[in-house]
């Protein structure tokens, strides 16, 4: 499952998860949508695509590709390498027109949010360590530090990255 990010103001603009749905028949196969919006589709090499907008406004997509056996018996058909980078092109401008961002800005987003992460489970480990090395820290500030290392796990956990904010003021606290 992937997540990218979205402009701001674009999920309202395309009308939530039914307008992507709508946005998904101009590109994809046999698409379904649920009661929540979530649309499920396929085409050409991409086997099952599942898609809609998280609740932090985040495209939440899943897609399987044909793999195997199956993959050389699609190319090796007549036309299947042409529907294969047929299917490659739909995905990204897909994502073009639903993320409001170009692939290299996609990529972009996607490398912020990974260093945010990092940095996140980085002051997560240092406190942990500075907390069992230091004999100076008083319980009060332990109770905080650990407070705030389980909301920044929490966020980890659910793939919302942490803001550096939040990740400072645990480096500050210790």
């Amino acid at each position: 499952m992937e997540r990218f990010a979205v402009k701001r103001g674009l999920e309202k603009n395309i009308g939530g998860n039914a307008g992507l749905a709508r946005i998904a028949t101009t590109y994809f196969d046999d698409i379904q949508v649920n009661a929540e919006g979530v649309f499920t589709g396929s085409f050409a090499i991409l086997t099952n695509i599942t898609g809609h907008f998280g609740s932090d406004g985040k495209l939440v997509v899943d897609v399987e590709q044909m793999k195997g056996e199956d993959l050389n018996a699609f190319l090796s058909s007549d036309g299947g390498r042409e529907k294969a980078l047929d299917s490659r092109k739909k995905w990204s401008s897909f994502l073009d027109e639903v993320t409001g961002y170009s692939p290299k800005q996609r990529g972009d987003k996607a490398k912020e949010d990974a260093k945010k992460f990092s940095k996140a489970k980085s002051a997560i480990k240092m406190a942990h360590k500075m907390m069992e090395m230091s004999k100076s820290i008083d319980q009060e500030t332990i109770d905080t530090a650990n407070a705030m290392i389980a909301e920044l796990q929490g966020m980890i956990d659910s793939g919302t990255p942490p803001s550096e904010g939040k990740v400072k003021k645990l480096n500050d606290l210790i």
